[in-house]
Order: structure tokens, then sequence, then C-alpha cells
């Protein structure tokens, strides 16, 4: 079994490091590669000892602890690798990242996963996503490094385990990532979802930030995100508002464009005024939606002009209204 590593007395720990390194000089000058091997397995050892030592154990006594505090108390900056095993004293670092981020609800997001979000954006010219990214983030987000590390929000998602245990159920199924994606959203309504839980259902295929774009923009599933219109979600969440899709002709109205509507009209419903503070079990109105004027059949743009924000009971009212006029 893999020796674990063992907090004590810093300066203690240090000075016998030193020592130890300080008389490894004479092993360099002999022949014998195993003896110097050996010599340097106690250095080693004291190496990953004044690591895990430099949180007191008060503050956190196992590894998995560490990590934690290291970097809550570095939120939203990009961390090395290299910086949580110092801290965690083990070698196997990387499987407790994971179980903070899946068993423990921590938003803990990888260098990879901000890649493709990176990447996504620049493909479609979202140029608002990748400023929210630079404003969130210590770092230029297009060189962060796969093995490299941010924690995206100090408070933990207690949530979150259960939705990573529907995650690996859905992540078996033998259907299309779009479909794997869009049947979590479904079962996961209201609820914020991390682009980490997105990146893993689709088995890490890069892929994964496209298949929601276009679950938004060409299907018309209410998924939205800080830069479709709500500023209340952190930068790389995702929600699905209600399990519907929206009526066709309103699917493929640019985020710049939806983002310009709302904020005209206040983020409220034309009709009614209502709004997502007054969101409320019993009420039926739990969405905002785009109408178009003037549909897309009668030559109707995707421009603000021809564009209103409505309840989606007041979406729902203007479409019977006009089927019926039809």
């Amino acid at each position: 079994m893999p020796r674990r590593s063992k907090q004590g007395e810093r300066e203690t720990i240090r000075a016998t490091l030193v020592e130890l390194l300080l008389n490894f000089k004479k092993e360099l000058e002999t022949p014998n590669l195993r003896a110097k091997v050996q010599a340097l397995v106690p250095a080693y050892h004291l190496l990953r000892d004044l690591g895990s030592s430099l949180i007191p154990r008060e503050d956190a006594a196992s590894a998995r602890d560490r990590i934690l505090f290291y970097l809550r108390k570095y939120p939203r900056f990009v961390i090395e690798g290299d910086e949580l095993m110092v801290v965690s004293g083990i070698g196997e670092w990387a499987r407790r990242v994971r179980e903070l981020r899946v068993q423990f609800g921590w938003w803990i997001y990888s260098g990879v996963t901000v890649a493709d979000m990176v990447e996504d954006a620049r493909i479609t010219g979202n140029h608002a996503e990748l400023a929210s990214l630079k404003s969130c983030l210590s770092i230029d987000p297009s060189k962060i490094k796969p093995d490299q590390y941010v924690l995206m929000r100090a408070e933990q998602d207690r949530e979150a385990a259960h939705r990573w245990n529907v995650l690996n159920e859905i992540r078996k199924k033998k259907v299309s990532v779009s479909d794997r994606i869009i049947e979590y959203f479904r079962r996961s309504v209201g609820q914020e979802i991390t682009g980490e839980e997105l990146k893993y259902l689709a088995k890490d295929k890069k892929e994964w930030a496209r298949r929601v774009r276009e679950l938004r923009t060409e299907q018309g599933w209410p998924i939205v995100t800080k830069n479709s219109g709500r500023d209340d979600l952190a930068v790389g969440v995702y929600l699905l508002e209600e399990d519907r899709q929206a009526y066709e002709h309103d699917r493929s109205i640019p985020d710049p464009v939806r983002v310009e509507v709302l904020h005209r009209d206040a983020f409220k419903c034309t009709k009614c005024g209502w709004h997502r503070g007054m969101l409320s079990p019993e009420d039926p109105r739990k969405m905002l939606e785009l109408h178009h004027k003037q549909h897309h059949k009668d030559r109707g743009g995707n421009t603000a002009d021809n564009l209103v924000t409505l309840c989606n009971v007041h979406h729902d009212e203007q479409h019977r209204r006009t089927l019926r006029l039809g």
C-alpha cells in the first residue's frame, strides 16, 4: 500500500529534508544506481510531508480536505495540477478532485472543459461568452492547459451527488450525444448544470458545447446561460427553464438579439409585466420568451424591432390567436 504523507512541524521536516539532500552528494559519487534511488526515497516522502503540512491539520486533515481548502482560498484562479499534488501530499490527487466534483458537488472545472467552451464561443462568434470567461478567470481562458483547474463557485452544490447518479444512468445509453444531453436537461428542469457534467455526459467528446447550442438555437429548447439573457447565472452554467420547445419560427434568434430585446423590455412580459422575481409554484408563468410580431412565413426577421418579450402564458395565447385567425 502506498505510503501516505504525514503532517508535522514544517520547520522540522524542512531541516531533515535539507540534511538528506546535502548528504546525497556522496551518493552521486558512487556508481551504484540503486543506492542513489534508495537514498532519495526518504527525501521524496519528506517533500510530500512538507507539502501536506502547509495547511494546518485543524483546517484540513485529509488530502481531499486540503485540496478543497486550497481551491476555496483561490476561487476562480487557475490552479496547476502540480499545486494540488503538493498540498494533497498524495499521488492520486486527481481522484480526490473528481470526488469533490462528483460526490460533494463542488464546481471544479478542468482546463479541458474551459477550452471546449472557448472553442465553441470562437466558432459561433459569441464574444460575450469569451468576455465573461475572461472576466471571471485569473488568466486568458484561451491559454488554459488541460492539467489546470478552476473552482468556479465557492459554495457547495448539495444536489450534485444525486445528479451525478442520473448522469451515470443516462451516460450508459446507446444514443446520440444530443439525446443524452437533452434527457439530462429534461430530468433536471430548473436546476443549474455545469459544463463538467455535460462534458462527462458526452463521454468527454469536445462536441458537447456545440450540441447544447444546437438544442437551444435549432431545436428550441429553452436552455439559458449568463450570456443568453440570464444574468443571475454563473459563467459556464446551463439551465433548462421549462420542459417545452419553442415554436418553430422562434428558434433561430441569435443570442445577442435575444439579450438586446430582453434588456429593452426590462426582462418583463410586455403584456402582464411578469418577471422572474414573481416565480411561484401556483403561477403557470414560468419563463420569458421572444415572440415575432411578423412571422417568418410573412417575411418577419430576427431583429429587435420585430421581437417582443412575453411570458410563456401570453406567448401561448398569442400563438393560439394567430392559429385561430389563420
